[in-house]
């Protein structure tokens, strides 16, 4: 195993191992989880020129504190973060997203925030030494599963990566996330359980993201929606994004951790095309729902993939 690592000096918020999910297990209970913002988790890989789908570190609002101890590495923070890195003199150096850095042993990264969004990337050339299971190494904390025996980073652990930088020219990538607060959506399985002018609302008015919001879900608030024939339904399958409507009208938005099965009518899903637009708010925004069909949300989520590719092979080395 290697023996090159990071000392974590303050754990951060929710700060855990993530990669693209863990999926085919839901039958079991097991939600898939992964990373929640999928754009910059490939970025943050692609800038250090790992895997697409190799582990990285997620945070969320704020984020490590974190001393290499062993081995040179070149890391890549994504995101719209804050954070310094403080070097061998002991000077603070504001760093930048969406590019890499080449660290030296004794050298620090500061993660202080994330802003205008939720979760930030931190990823290492050759990837972290974490153990695999069932062909991920997503976190899954409510259910203990994964890396660091599934729970969130703490201070004092190591995070030991896999090979030593070869100390090389840094890459850079400019990016601007568009800020869209009309997000589109597909119409749920029970969308007819709700009156007619719910179903108005629900398309017209505007929901506020409330604290009740982790991995697991978003709780929003704003004009009930009236269910018209039965607020429980007998439980199904649910995924990823799905907008239940308990007895309250109140909507919940479920996110990667979501359990595997509820009873809640669904009135709509939010398309895959705009997931990460959502997850970048934060408590306290606004947000609005459009309606579209199922060929318009294939389109987009097309579109949305062939816009990253793009992203990533404009990736340029810093002079």
């Amino acid at each position: 195993m290697s023996n090159f690592f990071f000392k974590v000096l303050r754990p951060g918020i929710n700060t855990t191992y993530q990669d693209n999910g863990r999926f085919g297990l839901q039958h079991f209970g097991i939600s898939a989880a992964g990373c929640m913002d999928r754009d910059f988790f490939f970025l943050a890989n692609a800038l250090v020129r790992n895997k697409i789908e190799e582990g990285v570190l997620e945070f969320a609002y704020q984020g490590p504190l974190l001393e290499l101890i062993k081995g040179n590495a070149k890391i890549a923070i994504t995101g719209n973060v804050t954070f310094n890195i403080i070097n061998l003199k002991g000077e603070t150096v504001n760093g930048e997203c969406n590019r890499t850095y080449n660290l030296l042993v004794g050298e620090k990264i500061d993660i202080l925030a994330t802003k205008e969004s939720v979760y930030g990337y931190l990823a290492v050339a050759g990837g972290f030494v974490v153990k695999n299971f069932f062909n991920s190494v997503s976190t899954l904390v409510k259910g203990k599963i994964g890396p660091n025996e599934g729970k969130k980073i703490s201070i004092d652990d190591e995070i030991i990566f896999n090979k030593e930088n070869i100390i090389s020219k840094n890459l850079f990538v400019n990016i601007f996330p568009k800020t869209v607060n009309n997000i589109r959506v597909i119409k749920g399985p029970q969308y007819d359980y709700f009156s007619k002018l719910s179903q108005e609302e629900f398309f017209s008015v505007n929901y506020k993201i409330t604290t009740l919001t982790d991995r697991m879900g978003m709780r929003l608030e704003g004009p009930a929606i009236e269910n018209v024939i039965s607020t429980n339904i007998r439980s199904e399958g649910i995924a990823k994004g799905a907008i239940q409507v308990p007895a309250d009208g109140q909507p919940i938005i479920l996110l990667n951790d979501h359990p595997t099965i509820g009873g809640y009518p669904k009135i709509a899903y939010i398309i895959s095309a705009d997931y990460d637009l959502l997850i970048r708010k934060k408590p306290g925004t606004t947000l609005s729902f459009k309606c579209i069909e199922l060929s318009e949300a294939e389109k987009a989520y097309k579109e949305k993939q062939v816009k990253i590719s793009q992203i990533i092979n404009n990736i340029r080395e810093i002079n």
